[in-house]
């Protein structure tokens, strides 16, 4: 199914709501009936691609990337440990003190080394124990000589010690159970958005009730624009429409709320879109009188897991898409901290890692991010009478369409709109005309 979108060019003179510009731009295009497939080209490529003059960029947390970092730093750790144990084996050798894993057999050279005819020097803990498992042998001579051939087998015998150190992984944390009697539970549900879905429609008018909540206490909104046709037309009416592939995730591509519920109440609702390639990331609402839990940071945290979760299932899955990063506001500033993560060029639509965008946005609020000068956008508009027109109930290359039209400002919003979604998007969404 091909999707159909309404175009009505650029709209100037907006307010940034991000960065207060006075020269924001702002575009009407209305996906129609937008098939998941196009969603992943065009809600990336034509919404990405607007003329604006503030400092929004596109955000996008390689997932690839993250798990072969993780890699790298677990192979640098155990690297340290190996370099550690080898210096320790190093010291040893040097102070004379025996190391379990090496055996010198050369005589001791005067005034280097301990001498190996001397018993070696054992710490003070050893000794304790030694003392100890004496006084149990002449308790009980029997039972304890399985246990002290037990501690004089040697080291590569016995199991090897669980390193407490290492640091955890994220899905360690973000999944670890908790113990049957624990103070509060807390649920995590996967919720399509759907009003024909029962668990979605039974907690409409509880997410609803935080969603007010969240946005006059936050973002300081009347009641008046936070009503449930608004609440409804924002995060409810999703142009997405649910698939379910063989080789995608279990519960299909689509629009979802994923709720946290604490001790049976909704205390965080996160808007997120599943699509073959990314999890994108829409919106999170959460109550402010939780806000010392940090919400923010672990609705982002477990919606990493959870597309690492889906990328077992589908490896293309591999993307993590946080939405626009505005260098110069807070709010949104705070994007940079996962790593590794990279910005959409706004010229030529490559991804760069974020570290090299950072000293020119430091610089300028706009700026080219790819550092090839002769780079352009390979995916531009090059035959723009190919592109698709559904005109009068019936589908034809602009080429045929343009030749029943007289006016030229029609021309000029065609190219326009072909400029801005590209030559493979425009062959195959239809723009709609009337």
């Amino acid at each position: 199914m091909a999707s159909m979108v309404e175009y009505k060019g650029l709209k100037a003179g907006y307010r940034c709501g991000y960065c207060d510009s006075e020269e924001g731009k702002a575009s009407c295009d209305e996906p129609m009936e937008p098939s998941v497939e196009d969603a992943v080209s065009s809600d990336f490529g034509l919404i990405n691609k607007l003329d604006i003059h503030c400092d929004l960029k596109t955000f996008n947390d390689d997932l690839k990337k993250s798990l072969e970092s993780e890699e790298r730093k677990k192979a640098k750790r155990e690297e340290s440990n190996e370099i550690t144990r080898s210096q320790d084996v190093e010291e040893k050798l040097g102070s004379g003190e025996p190391s379990c894993s090496v055996k010198v057999h050369t005589a001791p050279q005067p005034g280097r080394g301990a001498d190996l005819s001397k018993p070696p020097c054992r710490k003070a803990k050893e000794i304790r124990k030694e003392r100890k498992r004496l006084k149990l042998m002449q308790q009980d001579p029997a039972g304890e000589r399985e246990g002290f051939q037990a501690q004089c087998q040697p080291s590569s015998l016995l199991p090897p010690k669980t390193k407490s150190n290492q640091p955890k992984s994220l899905e360690d944390l973000i999944f670890e159970s908790l113990p049957e009697n624990a103070s509060h539970k807390l649920e995590v549900r996967l919720v399509p958005v759907s009003f024909e879905d029962p668990e979605f429609k039974s907690s409409f008018s509880q997410s609803f009730s935080l969603y007010v909540k969240y946005q006059m206490a936050i973002h300081q909104d009347p009641p008046d624009e936070c009503g449930k046709t608004e609440f409804t037309r924002f995060l409810c009416s999703s142009p997405l429409e649910t698939e379910n592939s063989p080789n995608g995730p279990d519960c299909g591509y689509g629009s979802f709320h994923q709720q946290y519920w604490l001790d049976g109440k909704i205390i965080a609702v996160g808007v997120i879109d599943i699509l073959p390639f990314c999890v994108s990331s829409v919106y999170l609402y959460y109550d402010p009188d939780y806000s010392f839990l940090s919400l923010g940071v672990y609705s982002a945290l477990r919606e990493i897991a959870f597309t690492r979760q889906l990328h077992e299932k589908t490896p293309q899955l591999s993307y993590y898409h946080m939405g626009f990063y505005i260098h110069s506001c807070p709010k949104m500033k705070y994007k940079g901290q996962y790593r590794p993560s990279d910005l959409l060029c706004p010229e030529t639509y490559v991804w760069v890692p974020i570290e090299q965008c950072l000293p020119s946005l430091e610089k300028s609020k706009y700026c080219r991010f790819n550092q090839d000068p002769e780079a352009v956008d390979e995916g531009r508009s090059k035959e723009p009478d190919r592109l698709q027109v559904f005109y009068k109930k019936a589908i034809m290359p602009y080429g045929v369409y343009k030749k029943q039209q007289r006016d030229p400002s029609e021309e000029a919003a065609v190219l326009q709109y072909a400029r801005l979604v590209g030559q493979a998007c425009s062959e195959r969404m239809l723009l709609f005309r009337n």
